[in-house]
Parts: C-alpha cells; sequence; structure tokens
C-alpha cells in the first residue's frame, strides 16, 4: 500500500484529499504546516509527497528542497499560484508536478497515480486490457501470447502507460524516448505510434491528439 503524505493548511483541502485517496487504498497522513511535514518525513516511510507551496512556518519551496536533497521522495505541488512563471519554478526546483487550485479531484488521482507509475512504485507487471507488459524483462504478450517490439516500440509503450489518460506533447515524447538529438519534423515518432497500434490493436486506444501529440486512452 502506498503511504502518501498530504500538506496543506486549508484543513477542508486536506481532508477531502485525503478521504479521496484513501477510498482508492492509499494509505494517508496530514501535516497542515511546514514544520509537522518536516517532522512526519523525518519519522515515516513516504512514497509520495502532495505539498502547497504557502505554508505557516515552512514553506513549499524550502520543504521541497529539503525532500528532494534528503529523501528523493517524488513530490506534487498542489497551490494557487497559477502563474505560469510560478510552474517552471516548481518544476524547476523539483517537483514531479504541478496541479493549480481549484483542481477537480479526479484529476488529483490521476496525477497521483501517474507520478507512483513513474517511480516504479506498483508492480513490474502493467495491464492494459488483454496486454500485459512486464517492465523489468521487458516482454509485451497479448492474450497470453509474446509478442516482439522493437526497444523503441517498448520504450514508448511504456511512456504512454504511465502517462495513461494524459495528453503527452511530442517533443516530450521525443525527449523521453530517442533523446534531444532527433529532429522534430521527422516521421519516425507516427510510424512508431502506427506499429504499437497494429501489433497490440490499441488503434482505438491511442488516440491521436491534432498539432500536440498523443494519449494512451483506457
Amino acid at each position: 500500500m502506498n503511504k502518501i503524505l498530504i500538506v496543506e493548511d486549508e484543513i477542508a483541502i486536506s481532508d477531502l484529499i485525503k478521504i479521496e485517496l484513501e477510498s482508492k487504498g492509499y494509505k494517508c497522513n496530514i501535516a497542515n504546516d511546514g514544520e509537522i511535514a518536516a517532522d512526519l518525513i523525518e519519522t515515516n516511510k513516504y512514497d509520495l509527497i502532495l505539498l502547497d507551496i504557502m505554508l505557516p512556518k515552512i514553506d513549499g519551496y524550502e520543504l521541497l528542497e529539503y525532500i528532494k536533497r534528503t529523501y528523493e521522495i517524488p513530490t506534487i505541488f498542489i497551490t494557487a499560484k497559477s502563474q505560469t512563471s510560478d510552474k517552471i519554478k516548481g518544476l524547476n526546483e523539483g517537483a514531479d508536478d504541478y496541479i493549480t487550485k481549484p483542481f477537480e479531484i479526479g484529476e488529483l488521482v490521476a496525477r497521483v497515480e501517474a507520478v507512483l507509475r513513474r517511480y516504479n512504485k506498483g508492480s513490474e507487471i502493467q495491464r492494459i486490457g488483454n496486454i500485459s507488459i512486464n517492465v523489468v524483462a521487458r516482454v509485451v504478450k497479448k492474450n497470453g501470447v509474446e509478442v516482439s517490439l522493437t526497444p523503441k516500440e517498448f520504450d514508448l509503450l511504456i511512456l504512454l502507460v504511465q502517462n495513461k489518460n494524459f495528453v503527452l506533447y511530442r517533443e516530450i515524447i521525443f525527449e523521453k524516448v530517442w533523446g534531444e538529438d532527433l529532429e522534430f519534423e521527422t516521421r519516425t515518432l507516427d510510424l512508431h505510434i502506427q506499429r504499437l497500434r497494429k501489433k497490440l490493436d490499441l488503434k482505438d486506444k491511442i488516440k491521436t491528439v491534432y498539432k500536440i501529440g498523443y494519449m494512451l486512452e483506457v
């Protein structure tokens, strides 16, 4: 069971998040100021931290620096600071995601799940319907029969699975799967998507988002 620390000084919001996450099977603690949060982090093992920026005693930026320097726990900022410059600062400081208030609780849960998957906190076996993916052995099976994928096809599939139901920008996919040397206008990505759709019968699952990128919808 994944354990999550909710660091939020608005009690109504922290209670709402705790109720929703615990209904999904997570175990949660709440800290309503940065000092309490630091004490809890020292004495507990957390898989993820949800962190407000504007906190009493120790603010979110200072607490994030402490988390990343000492414990390397994945962290999502949840904050009313919605300017693009605030988001850039938060991500540059080391946050793994950034959600602005007000937010839909369903989106928050989905982002929590996505970050935990990226940190391999779940099972080494990922499933999409009748498809199973062994992340460690790099083996993909459909209806129990192994499907041969190239290394890049496998990496692309894993990226889509880890971010299911979220749109992935083309440039992000290029960076994560091929690195920065690949020319942005290349058709390589589109061809790999086509092959994945065909090999795994995912034509209706891997969606093209016009002029933006792709999304695995499950």
